[in-house]
């Protein structure tokens, strides 16, 4: 049966937009406010309880020479900083993905995105030892797009395309083998410490030199796939529709790569691996507002925020004044939700 078959009308499209509009206005809204709660309690609780009178007080009037100013400025400001915007570019680099390939499993940590960036990390630890952050970036990136292209050159040779079993057999497939070599490299060259905290997850390093260098970039990204929204929408209904529309599919994709590339690279150079952010928002991004990608991707990026933002301050808190690794408080979330996709979705497309 042709994917027109289950396309919805225009009309019905447009319908949907504006009877969800205000759920997404109030989702924003929200998640905003949400996030600056939680930043402010994660720049308040540490090692060393700051009360928050004090945070509000630095914030506002300016930071002095004063220890706490120190702390706050120099690690947790950052870090909270760092947090919000990696589960934004994440949240945003999975509803892509989902798009693009019309399958509910599609997120950067199940498709070997987020473990090319790792596996070119490791690359750039072993033969270039010594390069700056700013190189280890341009490895993150470059193993970000290996990992896409690999994925993509499986689903191209893969007889009727990639449905949601096909999909997480290859993502894990690909995903496996370049952590299984980042692995080797790890053994061999002895960074088993400096691989495995890229592999964990986490924002603690996080630093304002690396928020100027990529922040700025991923949020270049991400205006871009708010202003490509509608024609994620459109692809969302089907390649065949989106041609009967008169889109340039081929180039719709090529962008939203290059999207998910380069948010995916910048998280993961600031965090490491984190994953399963990319596979739930989405999801509920759409439970809220419907299928229209115009309001998917900013209110999955304000979630990915939140999400990101109240995982880390849980992972700072909930065995102090030891951190939980970033990555098992969100695979908490994930798996199950992942499993719950495999059994309902099954071999069918989306």
């Amino acid at each position: 049966m042709s994917e027109n078959t289950y396309a919805p009308s225009k009309k019905k499209l447009i319908s949907i937009t504006n009877g969800r509009l205000s759920l997404a206005i109030v989702c924003l809204v929200a998640s905003v406010a949400l996030i600056v709660f939680l930043m402010a309690c994660s720049i308040s609780f540490g090692a060393a309880d700051i009360q928050l009178s004090t945070v509000w007080g630095l914030l506002l009037s300016g930071f002095d020479q004063s220890l706490e100013s120190s702390v706050i400025y120099d690690f947790r400001l950052p870090r909270a900083i760092g947090a919000v915007a990696i589960g934004m570019f994440l949240a945003v680099s999975g509803a892509i993905m989902q798009a693009m390939t019309r399958n509910p499993l599609a997120s950067p940590s199940l498709m070997g995105v987020s473990d090319g960036a790792i596996f070119a990390i490791a690359i750039s630890y072993a033969f270039f030892p010594g390069i700056s952050f700013s190189w280890k970036v341009v490895f993150s990136f470059i193993g970000a797009a290996l990992g896409a292209s690999v994925l993509y050159g499986i689903g191209s040779l893969s007889k009727g395309g990639l449905t949601p079993v096909k999909l997480a057999l290859a993502g894990a497939a690909v995903s496996g083998f370049l952590g299984a070599i980042s692995s080797g490299i790890a053994l061999y060259f002895e960074l088993h410490q400096e691989v495995a905290m890229w592999s964990a997850g986490g924002v603690a390093s996080v630093q304002w030199g690396s928020l100027k260098l990529l922040i700025p970039l991923g949020l270049l990204a991400l205006v871009i796939a708010i202003m490509l929204s509608r024609y994620f929408t459109i692809l969302n209904f089907g390649e065949e529709m989106a041609t009967g529309l008169g889109q340039n599919v081929l180039l719709i994709k090529a962008l939203g790569t290059i999207l998910v590339v380069i948010m995916t690279g910048a998280a993961v150079s600031m965090a490491g691996s984190v994953g399963f952010v990319g596979l739930v928002i989405p999801h509920i991004a759409r439970m809220i507002v419907g299928t229209d990608y115009r309001l998917i991707i900013p209110v999955s990026a304000v979630l990915g925020g939140v999400l990101l933002s109240a995982a880390d301050l849980l992972a700072r808190t909930i065995n102090p004044p030891y951190e939980t690794p970033l990555g098992a408080i969100t695979a908490l979330i994930g798996v199950p939700f992942f499993l719950y996709l495999a059994r309902k979705e099954g071999g069918k497309s989306w």
